[in-house]
């Protein structure tokens, strides 16, 4: 069975010296040495000033919201994520404005911005999807004309650069996901990046129960993160060259065998990529369900990734976003992982090719 992903594992016994460190000093959790050892590694290989780790992407979502001060307020985002994206605006009280999304690289469309912001609207939370760069230049000049706070959803855009630097530097906070699915790991895991010193202190109490030692500074929640996950990260950080090196040659190989038609997403200037999924939009959703079906089997098992459109769920007022309902029903992303082999990646072309 090929499924869309596999999640590295490091050799076993380089993750047992790890674990072995938190039985010499019996520290298991609450911001721990392993912890912070993997957070001043990243935030060198990432070359940020200020980097937390939290325990999943989606409470360093709502973490960002609080610490912006952004509630009982309109969000400018995008209809075409993981659903995290708008529980994240939901659960924290506010309301998500769906604009509609390029058809070029699945992003949130700048043009469209403007005509949706309103006095109650207080930020924008794009996604860098699939970790592509959101038009980051347009988003901060629109965000200072209106005076707005601007989150990145960046859960798939670590070790993605974007004219110089990570693309989690951009905007006021960007959050990643370090979920087992994604290219560095921790098992479960996330991390929230500032911009500013002010707004990382913050952070920092919000993600302990909102106090330090006798300092009790504000109402915060527990999304602190255990000496094993660390242990899985500092593992998979040794060798994270290797991983996106493996993936890059998986797409360059997909890139070679797949038929010229299906179209892919474009990279823009001065952006090294991650490789972390391979998209490709089919003609419509019926070549979609009949490759998938070929695939399957096969057992092998792509995956609808984005879909449905997020504002076409049932609890949405009815809000028309046509370029992210059509790609939402046409988009796929292949099988991808450090484990795929040339014979499997030559065996899933071959069925999508004779399958259009």
């Amino acid at each position: 069975m090929i499924n869309v992903t596999k999640s590295y594992l490091p050799p076993y016994e380089e993750y047992e010296n790890y674990v072995k460190k938190i039985w010499e000093n019996h520290y298991l959790t609450n911001q721990g040495p392993l912890l912070k050892e993997l957070e001043e590694r990243l935030k060198s290989y990432l070359n940020l000033e200020y980097f937390q780790i939290v325990n999943n992407g989606t409470i360093a979502l709502q973490i960002a919201l609080h610490a912006l001060d952004i509630k009982d307020a309109e969000i400018i985002t995008t209809p075409f994520s993981f659903i995290a994206t708008t529980n994240s605006i939901l659960w924290e009280n506010n309301k998500p404005i769906f604009v509609d999304i390029e058809d070029e690289n699945f992003n949130i469309n700048v043009e469209k911005i403007e005509e949706k912001i309103t006095s109650k609207t207080k930020a924008i939370l794009a996604v860098h999807v699939f970790g592509y760069p959101c038009k980051v230049e347009k988003i901060e000049e629109i965000a200072n004309k209106h005076k707005l706070k601007v989150i990145y959803d960046a859960a798939h855009a670590f070790g993605c650069i974007y004219k110089g630097k990570s693309l989690l530097s951009y905007g006021d906070i960007s959050t990643c996901s370090f979920h087992a699915t994604k290219v560095f790991h921790m098992v479960e895991g996330g991390c929230i990046v500032c911009n500013n010193e002010v707004i990382n202190d913050k952070v920092n109490f919000l993600k302990k129960f909102g106090y330090e030692g006798n300092n009790y500074k504000l109402v915060g929640i527990n999304a602190k993160n255990s000496e094993f996950h660390s242990a899985m990260g500092l593992s998979v950080l040794d060798h994270i060259d290797e991983i996106i090196e493996k993936r890059k040659q998986i797409t360059e190989k997909y890139n070679y065998l797949l038929n010229k038609d299906l179209k892919k997403p474009k990279f823009p200037n001065e952006f090294k990529y991650n490789y972390i999924y391979y998209p490709i939009l089919f003609k419509n959703e019926e070549q979609l369900l009949r490759v998938f079906k070929a695939l399957n089997d096969k057992e092998i098992y792509p995956r609808r990734y984005f879909y449905p459109s997020l504002n076409e769920l049932p609890f949405f007022d009815k809000i028309i976003c046509p370029v992210s309902e059509n790609i939402s029903k046409r988009i796929a992303c292949l099988p991808l992982d450090p484990y795929l082999t040339e014979v499997n990646i030559e065996k899933i072309c071959n069925i999508i090719n004779n399958n259009l």
